[in-house]
């Protein structure tokens, strides 16, 4: 019973420390630790092909994503952090390469074309339902017509 015992014991201990050996993967990457895994995710979530319409580095299948994504897998096994990587992709392909553009001279119209149009349709609406709600006067011969009309109905 001990030997059996031991021998299980053993081999659970053997089980654990392979496990605690065995290197993180993740999209056919191996990373060192937990952290690499966590911060080359969030990295290709949060980049943007600029091929691609609107999609971002992990769900794009163009050439160019995965290029973006080994990058980022180098640089991130390399050490580098996670706002190095991205200062490197805007370097080399633009703000329009990382999804939270900063806000500066070339990325206002970004950041304000939003708020700009939302104005305007507001300030275009509210125009035309004061243009409604203004009653038109009508002439002479239309309150005529209006008056025989209910004189009409009177007698129906």
């Amino acid at each position: 019973m001990n030997r059996w015992l031991l021998c299980m014991g053993a081999l659970l201990l053997s089980f654990s420390a392979a496990l605690l050996a065995q290197q993180v993967t993740y999209d056919g990457h191996e990373f060192d630790n937990e952290q690499q895994r966590r911060t080359y995710e969030a990295l290709i979530k949060e980049l943007r092909c600029p091929k691609c319409q609107n999609q971002n580095i992990a769900d794009s299948n163009a050439p160019l994503a995965e290029d973006m994504r080994e990058r980022a897998y180098q640089m991130v096994m390399a050490g580098q952090s996670k706002q190095q990587v991205i200062d490197y992709m805007v370097a080399r392909y633009g703000n329009f390469a990382h999804y939270k553009p900063p806000f500066n001279a070339f990325t206002a119209v970004l950041w304000l074309a939003p708020l700009v149009i939302a104005l305007a349709g507001i300030i275009i609406a509210l125009r035309l339902s004061r243009k409604r709600s203004q009653p038109v006067a009508l002439s002479d011969e239309e309150q005529r017509e209006l008056a025989q009309l209910k004189e009409r109905s009177k007698h129906d």
